[in-house]
């Protein structure tokens, strides 16, 4: 039954379960999560950071967070196939709003998100970061890693952002954090590259024509072996995936990962310890139909799916059964 009061993000007094609203109309937060910095009860908190200062090509994904929560509220029908559970039920999950910071000023930025990061972590609580550019998963590691540790990192990108350079970018936070010890280099992978980086920074890699010839169950399996038991961070660029599924970003690469691809390697990892996730690069301006926003939306939401997955017990989702269970194709 619908929420006639509408609004949940700002009506409803409990952070857990899901009401179905108009998804044409009300509070954009990200998937109807309560608005709320109140941490008491929250499991996994949300937030945005409209940043996109750092890209060295087209702007826009400050524009992102905004696109991306109401791109959200089309995705929140109470449970989710093929998880068949609705992930608030079991997950206390809240949504920050925005980090704010004086915009174009780098430093404020990276400041305020590591502050923040520090506050949210402090007590065991993951993050899910909606972007904005890249770089913001820089300030997010500091503050991940000082309380775990460096963690593993799973990270989704057309682009190694190993590359050196006499400045820093959107392209060259994971070198920074690799030289600064965020990261595990022997746990960490990257999936769907398809650019040229001079230098080898030791994580290993899935290019984009090896998850093509290999399929989506061969490389889930190779990242659960590397990753371990210990924490893991994932990193979602959407530019992973090819241009047909997310034609609004900033520096589009042809031959890259169906949404089908990605998600099915999401499935495929439960029982990971990840601690945080970051979707960045979705650039408005640059979309078409909201397809970018709608793609980084439900990748969010899978992967709340899979935190509370993990949480139960359950075994990886079959997407060849229907809501009941049933197999849906008769051989």
């Amino acid at each position: 039954m619908a929420n006639e009061t509408g609004d949940r993000a700002f009506t409803e007094p409990s952070i857990m379960g899901s009401t179905p609203e108009m998804v044409f109309a009300g509070a954009t937060s990200f998937a109807r999560r309560k608005y709320t910095r109140d941490l008491t009860d929250a499991e996994v908190v949300i937030s945005g950071v409209p940043w996109d200062c750092s890209t060295t090509y087209r702007p826009g994904t400050r524009l992102g967070p905004r696109a991306i929560r109401a791109a959200s509220a089309n995705l929140c029908f109470g449970k989710v196939w093929p998880w068949n559970i609705d992930p608030f039920d079991h997950l206390g999950v809240i949504d920050w709003g925005d980090i704010a910071f004086n915009e174009g000023y780098r430093d404020t930025m990276s400041a305020n998100v590591e502050a923040y990061a520090r506050q949210v972590v402090a007590g065991g609580r993951k993050t899910l970061t909606i972007g904005g550019d890249h770089y913001i998963a820089l300030p997010m590691l500091r503050a991940i890693a000082a309380h775990y540790g460096p963690v593993a990192l799973v990270h989704f990108d057309a682009h190694s952002d190993t590359w050196e350079d006499d400045y820093e970018h959107h392209g060259t936070m994971f070198l920074t954090a690799i030289e600064e010890g965020l990261i595990d280099v022997e746990r960490s992978v990257q999936v769907g590259l398809r650019t040229f980086n001079e230098s080898d920074s030791g994580i290993t890699v899935f290019t984009a024509p090896w998850v093509h010839d290999n399929g989506p169950d061969a490389v889930a399996s190779v990242i659960k072996e590397r990753v371990g038991e210990g924490a893991a961070y994932l990193s979602f660029d959407i530019d992973c995936l090819d241009p047909v599924f997310a034609p609004g970003t900033g520096t589009p690469v042809c031959g890259g990962l169906s949404m089908y691809q990605a998600q099915s390697i999401l499935y495929r990892l439960g029982g990971i310890d990840f601690v945080g996730m970051d979707i960045v690069e979705v650039s408005p301006p640059f979309d078409h139909a909201e397809v970018t926003a709608l793609a980084a939306a439900t990748l969010g939401l899978d992967w709340l799916c899979l935190l509370a997955a993990n949480k139960l017990g359950m075994a990886t989702p079959n997407p060849y059964q229907g809501g009941s269970g049933v197999v849906t194709v008769k051989t």
